[in-house]
């Protein structure tokens, strides 16, 4: 009996906890500040990204109206087979889970960036890209 209670409280535990990182991530992304996000996509991002409404692709495709749009939708954008296929919406929470590794989500994709390892950087880049509508 002990035994299993043991395990019980372990695997509790377990699920406990990723259930607060999920609701985490979501928050995080909620609460992240846009001001401090278009720091972050200078510093990371706009090597490859153009943000402005109708601006050209760079090597990644412009980011402007990213947040909803759906994977491989950029008009004029020569994606991979693997972010063409992918079927994902771009919602905060996607794009957070992303953001902290592409390639873990979208084996394939043409995107080098390895992931945020700030999650502050990552909510806030988030919210900047949002503003873009």
């Amino acid at each position: 009996m002990a035994q299993f209670k043991k395990s019980t409280m372990v695997s509790a535990g377990i699920v406990s906890a990723a259930l607060l990182f999920g609701a985490g991530t979501a928050f995080a992304a909620e609460a992240g500040d846009a001001a401090e996000g278009e720091f972050v996509f200078q510093d990371n991002c706009e090597i490859c990204h153009s943000a402005e409404e109708g601006g050209a692709h760079k090597i990644g495709p412009n980011l402007y109206g990213v947040v909803g749009r759906h994977s491989g939708a950029a008009e004029g954008y020569t994606y991979s087979a693997a972010m063409m296929g992918a079927g994902i919406e771009w919602t905060a929470e996607n794009l957070a889970t992303f953001l902290a590794g592409p390639a873990a989500m979208v084996p394939g994709t043409k995107m080098g960036f390895p992931g945020f390892s700030n999650p502050d950087d990552e909510a806030n880049l988030i919210a900047y890209l949002d503003t873009l509508k």
